[in-house]
């Protein structure tokens, strides 16, 4: 009877001690488990600032990055929103406004004379839709551009290339020659006689661009002054675009703006090449550029985009954006 009250209160002395070992157990689990969760509630609203920050910062970077290198503003044949395009009133307009840069479409004549003139402009002063400057004679093309003034196509004077840049270049940071290769003469002589303008009038501040590679590379080979660019499109034929890195010795890459991104702009940044975004004519795609920090955006309407960037840079810098981050 002794023996079996002894192991009795050793068998209660051990479920005791179990007890008190789970007691213990259990609170420090538990102690544990507020530490932590603590820490987690004081952790968890820095972290997510911080991230709510960096991502703040990023979206802030992108929108007003360009501030501390703002792209050059062209103007696409002049400010073609206010005057017919192309024209000295269009150019006018354009310099008025104080824009960066005039993109200057250029055609040659049945005689050999550069018109700043594109196709599509001479047949709509011409009212015939398959009408090209290389089969008028630059009287013909000029005494249209005179029988066709009206209140719709105000001014439509036909300026050449010479007159075009005798006006606009010492007034701009830089003019865009857009040469146009069309018939019946096609590229032979025209890189030649471009050329021979730009040396004559002296423009120092000339980049010479067009679709047709040959052109653009015959005005590499024979002239190493003059800033020389390639354009990058949807190829008519294929749908694909083109060759992005086609041409080393080219440094501008005129680039057909919908095919603008992040990586493209890098990649032609990398090879030392400046971007520069066409046609851009709607405040969304004007945005969209500005974000992917392009050298110059190429516009009809020039005085929108800079519209569009002073409202831009106020707001960024009332939000505290830094001109020197």
């Amino acid at each position: 009877m002794a023996i079996s009250t002894r192991l009795g209160r050793r068998h209660q002395q051990r479920n005791y001690g179990f007890r008190a070992f789970l007691i213990r157990f259990s609170s420090k689990r538990v102690f544990r488990t507020i530490i932590i969760s603590l820490a987690f509630i004081a952790l968890v609203p820095p972290i997510f600032f911080l991230f709510k920050l960096k991502t703040f910062r990023l979206t802030q970077l992108r929108k007003c990055g360009w501030l501390n290198s703002p792209p050059l503003v062209c103007a696409h044949g002049g400010d073609s929103s206010s005057a017919f395009p192309n024209t000295i009133a269009a150019y006018h307009s354009a310099l008025n406004s104080q824009v960066d840069c005039i993109e200057i479409d250029v055609s040659r004549s049945s005689d050999g004379v550069l018109l700043a003139l594109h196709d599509r402009d001479l047949q709509r002063i011409s009212g015939n839709n398959t009408s090209k400057v290389g089969h008028f004679s630059m009287k013909e093309i000029k005494d249209l551009g005179s029988m066709h003034q009206s209140a719709k196509f105000h001014d439509a004077n036909i300026p050449t290339i010479e007159e075009a840049l005798k006006l606009t270049s010492s007034s701009v940071r830089q003019v865009i020659l857009d040469v146009k290769v069309g018939p019946p003469s096609y590229e032979k002589g025209l890189a030649r006689d471009v050329l021979s303008v730009v040396e004559r009038i002296q423009c120092t501040n000339c980049i010479i661009w067009a679709k047709s590679d040959s052109l653009a590379r015959d005005v590499i080979r024979l002239s190493s002054d003059v800033m020389v660019g390639y354009i990058v499109m949807i190829d008519p034929l294929t749908g694909a675009r083109t060759n992005l890195l086609r041409m080393r010795d080219a440094r501008v890459v005129g680039v057909y703006h919908p095919l603008i991104d992040e990586k493209l702009v890098r990649i032609l940044h990398g090879r030392n090449k400046k971007v520069y975004a066409w046609t851009v004519e709607d405040v969304n795609s004007m945005e969209n550029m500005l974000s992917e920090h392009v050298d110059a955006v190429v516009t009809s309407n020039p005085t929108m985009l800079q519209g569009l960037m002073q409202d831009i840079r106020r707001q960024c810098l009332e939000h505290g954006f830094s001109l020197s981050e």
